[in-house]
């Protein structure tokens, strides 16, 4: 039976408390009350409950809030509602209160972006497809950020926060796509790329009389030979193009524009030729800009490839100096022979011929005196960005770095740690959400993460440990070697190795009761393929400071040690900082890299840091286990403690964040484990991992054999 509804003066009783610091003889809530006295029960209980839980953040706002109410549940569900003033507690945890009162009072724009919500898609739900999508593209890494225009400067594509141009969820999705293919094929194809003369866009389009009008109807032109670059790359992407952009509507073109098209798509042709035809088709009406092709910002692109382009010239050249030290020549060929260090430093780039065959993505060929290189994925990667930019690699880009030729302080005045000072945290940084359980509700790019190296520490630890747990790890080694080449016991098999008797004795009650005797009565060993990925996540939190941290760098030792038998990929990363500002997480050993004497002084340079943010780090962490393609995904959690930060990261808020990160990853198929030392872990592990999915060790001298034991278990 349905409550019977408030009314207005007890609205206003119950609304007293939490408006308080805000009302005065002249400013009550009478008015407030009087206008939900007149909804049902639920709805003025809706109102109640989130003046309460708005009131905790800052009372005006709640105020604004109530007096807002009734009118939002008018004309918006109670979900919608919520979603509403999820958005503006968002505003004010970024911009302040005036930000958020804004949105309270313009309720009736956000209904009509709830009326766009149902059918649109917003940047939050594929960002993590489209990044996956662009990294399967060739070129170098590309950062999405969420933005109010669509644009890229080179190294970030800006997206859209929402997309509801079509009516179908999959038509806006695939618009994503299309969006992220275009501003790819803008940082692939050189859209930006600087003139032989050294002279990027903007001075080009600042000749015209009108650079905007220049700037629009190159863009014009850009985005179709960009489209014909995609096509003879990719048809397939540029059919799906194609495809968005007649959903969208035709483009028509009048006989000038037609003709200069043609010209446009032949191959061959760079963004530097469009630049005549701008003169031509000056006079032309500007053709409709295509759905996907945004906004081009060629200032802010240029003053990022400056950058990029010094640095990855430092980059290189420190990367050759290396190489020529590694004597790194293709051993395959003909007249491969190591150069030695002492030798001079020549190199130079070939490119093949029609008829000749290089690696996939690679078209060029690194020689150093004559004699081909083969150059690591990364220095491959790098020299392609370079290519990228300048549309070939200048002569003084191919000069190792040595004395006088490369200032290793110029690296070394941008230490990692410099990135957090200021209110630019710089490159290189990610942002992700919170969950606030209060709310229930996320508070969106909330914690602001970045990776970092461990500065690898020469001291002799791993090889003391090594020697303080022989005897343990020959048993360790044999236990994963036990593991490496187990069989798994199939029952009820067609045919096999030995006969299933469980089988037989329900075949033979079966067909004492009459019914047909079934074939499967065999059992066979089935030599299991491991296809496992694993992700350990380490506590370098200050709590750790002493035997604690000693016990988790033991652990990693032996660990390693044991998994380099097995062949399995694993990770190791440490995680600590100080508030949502600066979540800080340290590479220790990549999935992509080997294990080797750096991993070693990685893992002995393992430190406490600072505080223990879990939720943040989980979310990155599954990222990158997102990232690999194995059947099993693991990640094991070291710590000492629960959840802490320093600013209110703490109690039920910590706890909630971190487990709904937990289920976060368990969604995307992550299983997740944590073994801790934290006696108390029993109030509050279970709620966070499960029953069965957390450990506690009481003796920390246990920890290493515990981690194995705990590996072996959550992988058979």
């Amino acid at each position: 039976m349905a409550k019977e509804p408030l009314s207005a003066e007890a609205i206003e009783d119950q609304l007293g408390e939490p408006l308080e610091p805000v009302l005065s003889s002249r400013r009550t809530a009478t008015a407030q009350a009087q206008s939900l006295a007149p909804l049902g029960r639920t709805q003025q209980e809706f109102a109640l409950h989130w003046t309460g839980i708005i009131a905790k953040t800052n009372a005006e706002l709640a105020y604004q809030f109530v007096s807002q109410a009734a009118e939002a549940m008018t004309l918006m569900s109670l979900e919608d509602t919520e979603d509403w003033v999820v958005q503006a507690m968002d505003a004010y945890d970024k911009k302040g209160l005036f930000a958020a009162t804004a949105v309270m009072k313009e309720v009736r724009d956000f209904v009509s972006q709830s009326e766009q919500k149902t059918r649109g898609i917003s940047f939050e739900e594929v960002s993590g497809v489209l990044e996956i999508f662009v990294h399967g593209l060739s070129g170098r890494r590309l950062k999405l950020e969420p933005s109010e225009e669509t644009w890229t400067d080179t190294g970030t594509l800006h997206l859209p926060r929402r997309i509801a141009r079509f009516a179908e969820r999959e038509d806006n999705y695939q618009l994503y796509k299309t969006i992220v293919a275009h501003l790819w094929a803008q940082t692939r194809f050189g859209t930006f790329r600087r003139s032989a003369s050294g002279e990027g866009l903007v001075a080009h389009l600042d000749r015209f009389p009108d650079p905007v009008r220049a700037g629009t109807i190159f863009h014009a032109l850009e985005t179709v030979r960009l489209d014909a670059c995609i096509e003879r790359e990719l048809p397939g992407l540029a059919r799906s193009i194609a495809t968005v952009q007649n959903r969208a509507g035709a483009i028509e073109y009048d006989q000038a524009w037609s003709q200069a098209l043609e010209r446009v798509r032949e191959p061959g042709v760079t963004a530097e030729d469009l630049l005549s035809l701008v003169e031509v088709l000056w006079d032309h009406d500007i053709p409709d800009a295509r759905c996907y092709q945004g906004i081009l910002h060629p200032g802010h692109a240029e003053a990022v490839m400056l950058e990029r382009m010094e640095r990855e010239k430092q980059l290189l050249q420190m990367a050759l100096a290396g190489m020529t030290e590694d004597g790194m020549i293709d051993e395959n060929t003909e007249s491969g022979s190591a150069i030695p260090p002492s030798a001079p430093k020549h190199f130079e780039l070939r490119t093949p011929g029609e008829r000749e065959q290089l690696p996939e993505d690679f078209l060029f060929e690194l020689r150093l005196e004559g004699k081909p290189m083969s150059p690591p994925p990364e220095v491959r990667a790098l020299m392609q960005s370079i290519l990228q930019d300048l549309g070939d690699i200048p002569p003084d880009y191919l000069v190792a770095g040595g004395d006088g030729d490369y200032d290793p302080r110029a690296s070394a005045e941008k230490r990692p740690e410099d990135v957090w000072k200021g209110s630019d945290h710089g490159e290189d940084t990610l942002l992700y959400p919170e969950w606030d359980y209060r709310r229930r509700h996320y508070r969106k790019d909330w914690c602001v993460l970045r990776e970092m190296d461990v500065h690898p520490d020469t001291e002799p630890f791993v090889q003391q440990t090594l020697k303080k747990y022989h005897g343990e790890l020959q048993h360790l080694r044999k236990s994963f070697e036990a593991l490496r080449g187990e069989n798994r016991l199939m029952k009820k098999q067609s045919d096999g190795d030995d006969v299933d008797f469980d089988a037989l004795v329900e075949a033979l009650a079966d067909l004492k009761q009459g019914m047909e005797m079934p074939d499967r009565l065999f059992t066979r060993t089935h030599k299991v393929e491991r296809n496992i990925a694993v992700m350990f996540m380490v506590d370098m939190s200050g709590s750790t400071k002493g035997w604690i941290n000693d016990a988790e760098r033991e652990s990693l030792v032996l660990l390693c040690h044991a998994l380099e038998i097995l062949g399995d990929r694993y990770a190791i990363y440490g995680f600590s900082g100080m508030t949502r500002k600066r979540c800080e997480l340290y590479r220790i050993k990549r999935f992509d890299e080997p294990y080797s004497e750096v991993v070693e002084q990685r893992i002995t340079g393992i430190k406490p840091q600072d505080y223990t943010r879990m939720g943040v780090t989980i979310r990155h962490l599954s990222r990158l286990l997102n990232e690999v393609e194995a059947r099993t995904k693991l990640l094991v959690t070291l710590s000492d403690g629960k959840p802490d930060d320093f600013d209110g990261y703490r109690g039920e808020y910590g706890i909630e964040d971190t487990r709904q990160s937990l289920i976060e990853a368990k969604q995307d198929g992550i299983h997740s484990f944590c073994i801790t030392i934290d006696t108390e872990a029993r109030e509050y592990l279970p709620h966070m991992y499960g029953a069965v999915n957390y450990t506690i060790i009481d003796d920390v001298r246990k920890l290493p054999f515990k981690v194995a034991d705990i590996y072996r278990r959550l992988t058979l």
